[in-house]
């Protein structure tokens, strides 16, 4: 089921659709990124989140594809590697990077993400739109 939870938000991240996250985040998610720059994020509650990647999708759109999980037993939560494809929408450049996020859920939804990315992909796709 987790999985399924995790390829719903996937769906909703593809078409930049942050209102289709009211129903697969708590309403206290919590997102976690050690590796953005400037400086590494953590941002709390669901619709601080929303506000966050809908920045976010204003400079990216990608698909994300996950390419292998497992199941932490006797935990409530998964770890999944995925990768991502897509544009740097204010050029058109090609995004494409790799991912390991470690998900938490309670109730049926995401309560909690916390995912590492290959930050130099990452800083090379937004360079220059500063």
């Amino acid at each position: 089921m987790s999985i399924e939870v995790v390829r719903k938000v996937f769906d909703a991240f593809a078409t930049g659709d942050v209102a289709a996250l009211d129903d697969l985040y708590t309403e206290d998610y919590v997102l976690e990124l050690p590796y953005a720059k400037p400086e590494p994020v953590r941002v709390v509650g669901r619709a601080d989140v929303q506000a966050y990647l809908a920045g976010a999708f204003q400079v990216f759109r990608f698909a994300l594809s996950i390419s292998d999980h497992w199941k932490l037993e006797g935990t409530d939560a998964l770890v999944a590697e995925y990768t991502s494809e897509g544009t740097v929408l204010p050029t058109g450049a090609r995004y494409a990077n790799t991912y390991v996020g470690i998900w938490r859920f309670r109730d049926g939804r995401v309560s909690h993400t916390k995912e590492w990315y290959d930050p130099v992909v990452s800083a090379q796709a937004i360079e220059g739109l500063a």
